[in-house]
């Protein structure tokens, strides 16, 4: 009896303490989840308001930066397609300059290492320190391309989201906050931008500033008119919902245009390789065997 009675006392214990630990588990990764979001709005903030620490590969850039030009934060075009391609901090324009010295010295080095120069030394050390030149550049135009097009085409589902949220009864910044939060997986191009609009309002700056420089940062046109319809939606006092409603419908609908734009063209695209490539297979194999048994009538002939 006291057996049963102390193996029941036991698994209601080690139940207990199994469902104790579940919970607490998942209210802890709950936790942690919040001082993780915490602790990277604080560092984006820190980068909006004051000068970043020296990093390692500031100190890794500094015998570089002692011979390169440095260069200056937000007055170059450099620097703007740094930012259109998600990479805000200044020492990344320092980066691309080393990249843009190194890459040819790498190129150089490589083609003598190997014995190519030998084909042609002019030639071949040119071609390397061009190509070396030109590729950051090539892969930094590379990256805004596609984080531009990441964006226009999640742009769509955000402003639904938006949308969705604002019906609900949160206002436009807890929204743009949640809409940040849930994106953060499947778009993280946008996720990133609504979420540094809402740090940008929570450090001081009007909404229709932040949302304007979501359009500067992006360089997107449909985010540009996004940015319009909520500066004029705030200043005219209209239904926000509505407006990001009505905007989400004309970027499906020209979303839909331009793929059938693309389609349409793609009956002239097809011209060069069916003259190219395949007319040619299809004379070889529809006037080949004529064309031999001609050569060999002819040789009858003849002979």
């Amino acid at each position: 009896m006291w057996i049963a009675f102390l193996a029941f006392i036991a698994a209601f214990v080690s139940i207990l303490s199994g469902g104790l630990l579940f919970f607490y588990r998942a209210e802890a990764a709950r936790r942690f989840a919040r001082i993780e979001s915490t602790q990277q709005e604080a560092v984006i903030l820190s980068g909006l308001t004051a000068e970043p620490a020296t990093s390692t590969l500031d100190r890794l850039m500094s015998p570089f930066q002692r011979v390169l030009p440095k260069a200056e934060r937000g007055s170059s075009a450099m620097s703007q397609r740094l930012t259109q391609a998600g990479f805000r901090e200044p020492k990344y324009a320092n980066v691309l300059l080393v990249a843009k010295f190194a890459v040819p010295c790498i190129l150089c080095t490589v083609a003598l290492l190997t014995g190519v120069f030998r084909l042609n030394p002019m030639l071949v050390f040119t071609m390397a320190v061009g190509l070396g030149y030109l590729a950051p550049d090539m892969w930094l135009r590379r990256r805004v391309a596609v984080r531009k097009r990441n964006i226009r085409y999640g742009l769509p589902e955000a402003l639904d989201l938006l949308v969705i949220c604002l019906e609900a009864g949160l206002s436009l910044d807890r929204a743009t906050m949640r809409t940040a939060d849930e994106l953060r997986l499947s778009e993280p191009a946008i996720a990133d931008e609504l979420g540094l609009v809402n740090l940008e309002q929570r450090a001081g700056t009007t909404r229709g500033e932040a949302w304007k420089h979501f359009g500067d940062r992006t360089g997107v046109d449909t985010v540009r008119a996004l940015a319009s319809v909520m500066i004029q939606a705030d200043k005219f006092g209209t239904s926000i919902g509505k407006a990001l409603r009505v905007h989400g419908e004309m970027l499906r609908s020209r979303r839909k245009q331009e793929a059938e734009e693309r389609a349409a063209k793609t009956t002239v695209k097809l011209v060069f390789p069916l003259v190219l490539f395949i007319f040619p297979s299809l004379f070889v194999v529809t006037l080949g065997p004529s064309m031999i048994i001609m050569f060999e009538s002819f040789r009858k002939y003849l002979s």
